[in-house]
């Protein structure tokens, strides 16, 4: 084994670990039993908005039109530092609000925090479902969370899609890419028995959760701090992946990237304050179910893995034609066939047929915006509620 073998193949490994991993999820991701749909528990549905006077009425029409007893459940939409008529269009379709004015506490998480404590002191719930401003659901939504509740689960995620897949090919894009990481992900995850995490939109908390475990994430990436916190404390994440909530994702350029950003920021700083506490909390307590969230957040963004698995591989071919090569093309070659396996896998559950298949060849340039994002960081800190600018339709 010649040097630059050796050291071609070292370089190798984090993205041949990642893209093994992603692999093994994949394969993994098969749904086991579908449950029986149930009622019971009464559930507040909370609404977080912001601005959202466009869209808002449309996503109280599809809660209040769920197959689930209307006296069973309530829709509360916050309208959270509005400068619109957000809380109108919603008392006016049909939903209680809860006005929130707070101009040092802003954001998503401190929205949900308000909502969560209100619903606690009413005494109505016995547990939240939180659905974004943005989001249609489906109508066994209510009934598949409740299955889940009766059966003894604490806190649920429901499958998280995108409405408009057709607007573009960069939402064509976005729908595989949910679908690997909230389908393909999610589906393994639950099989193995361990936290499918949260995902922001569609996520449900009995109501003893969220009193002995009160959410105190108000990053921009709040869903997947609380989802963290909670494995702290060994509660499980479970996937209802019979139960579907949709949403409009950005269409232009530019609200994609500011999106992408916060997005990304916020991950960065999770990665610094919370990796090395889950990996030894993990071996210390034996947890998988924490170690996977640790390795969940090391595990690169795909369009990322993807770059650096290319670039490899063009390494790798030219050093071959000056050193003989014996482990670093297989090392390279596996990575970039294990992402491969992924993303099919995920384009598989997308449901976008054969066009969203010749939609992955615009990923190299998908792969190119990315990386763009750190050198055009202007705006709002990521702290801020920054509504995403969507086509909303009637």
């Amino acid at each position: 084994m010649s040097l630059i073998d050796l050291l071609l193949t070292l370089l190798a490994l984090p993205v041949l670990t990642s893209a093994l991993y992603l692999a093994f999820l994949a394969v993994t991701a098969k749904v086991i039993l579908k449950p029986t749909n149930v009622v019971g528990p009464r559930v507040d549905v909370v609404v977080p908005a912001h601005n959202e006077e466009r869209g808002i009425a449309r996503t109280v029409e599809s809660l209040r039109s769920m197959a689930y007893p209307a006296a069973l459940f309530r829709v509360i939409v916050v309208a959270d530092n509005c400068t619109d008529e957000t809380a109108r269009v919603a008392e006016t379709a049909g939903a209680r609000v809860l006005r929130r004015e707070d101009d040092k506490h802003r954001g998503k998480g401190h929205a949900l925090a308000f909502a969560f404590q209100r619903s606690l002191v009413d005494g109505f719930a016995d547990a939240v479902v939180v659905v974004d401003a943005d989001t249609t659901v489906s109508a066994n939504l209510l009934s598949a969370f409740a299955s889940r509740f009766v059966a003894g689960a604490r806190v649920v995620q429901a499958h998280y899609g995108v409405r408009n897949p057709n607007e573009s090919w960069r939402t064509r894009l976005l729908t595989i890419a949910l679908a690997a990481f909230h389908g393909v992900r999610s589906l393994a995850r639950e099989r193995l028995g361990l936290s499918c995490g949260l995902r922001g939109n569609g996520m449900g908390f009995t109501m003893a959760v969220l009193r002995d475990h009160p959410p105190k994430a108000f990053s921009i990436v709040e869903d997947l701090e609380y989802g963290i916190h909670l494995g702290y404390a060994g509660i499980r994440v479970e996937y209802a992946y019979d139960a579907l909530v949709v949403g409009d994702m950005a269409v232009s350029e530019s609200a994609s990237r500011s999106q992408r950003r916060r997005w990304e920021r916020g991950r960065k700083d999770l990665i610094r304050a919370h990796v090395g506490s889950l990996l030894v909390q993990a071996f210390s307590r034996r947890d998988l179910k924490l170690l996977d969230l640790a390795l969940d957040l090391l595990v690169p963004p795909i369009a990322q893995l993807v770059l650096l698995s290319a670039a490899g591989i063009a390494l790798t071919l030219a050093a071959g034609t000056a050193f003989p090569l014996r482990f670093a093309p297989f090392a390279w070659g596996a990575a970039f066939g294990g992402i491969v396996i992924h993303v099919l896998r995920g384009w598989s559950l997308a449901g976008v047929g054969p066009a969203g298949l010749l939609d992955l060849l615009w990923a190299p340039v998908y792969v190119i915006w990315k990386l763009t994002l750190r050198f055009r960081d202007h705006g709002k800190s990521p702290e801020e509620w920054v509504r995403t600018t969507r086509e909303v339709r009637s």
